[in-house]
């Protein structure tokens, strides 16, 4: 699910992260970061928790987070448990909160969250960032 198309060609897309939790949406963008193989990083925002600290998702971060990252290609939106991927499917409906182009990704938060990053930072668009992220999915641990 995504509201309008990227328009702006050459710039990185975004990623927000969404989590119950700030701490773990901080952690799991740091280690985007740092496993991106380093150079320039496609821009990457946590929007976790509520905005008093508490356990919970909040339009208001989740909307202020999608600004942030927004250069017109597109923001890619992963998150963690199902009432956050309410709060988006919700936000997506309304259609003014977020930036055109942003995408509700279905990944797994960690892994897609890294190979998300990891695709933006390498110039992929929104399409080749979502495929990255869902790939993830595949990623067995045995």
């Amino acid at each position: 699910m995504s509201v309008g198309q990227p328009v702006s060609v050459g710039q990185p897309v975004g990623i927000v992260l969404v989590s119950h939790s700030g701490p773990l949406a901080e952690a799991v963008a740091a280690m985007a970061r740092g496993l991106t193989g380093g150079g320039a990083t496609a821009p990457v925002a946590a929007a976790g928790g509520t905005p008093d600290g508490g356990l919970g998702t909040s339009s208001e971060l989740i909307s202020a987070a999608a600004a942030q990252v927004d250069r017109g290609a597109g923001v890619a939106i992963l998150v963690d448990l199902g009432s956050a991927v309410l709060t988006v499917k919700t936000m997506l409906a309304e259609g003014d909160e977020l930036p055109d182009g942003t995408r509700l990704v279905d990944a797994p938060f960690v892994e897609g969250a890294v190979a998300a990053l990891v695709t933006a930072s390498a110039g992929g668009d929104l399409d080749a960032v979502e495929a990255a992220a869902r790939e993830a999915y595949q990623y067995h641990k045995e």
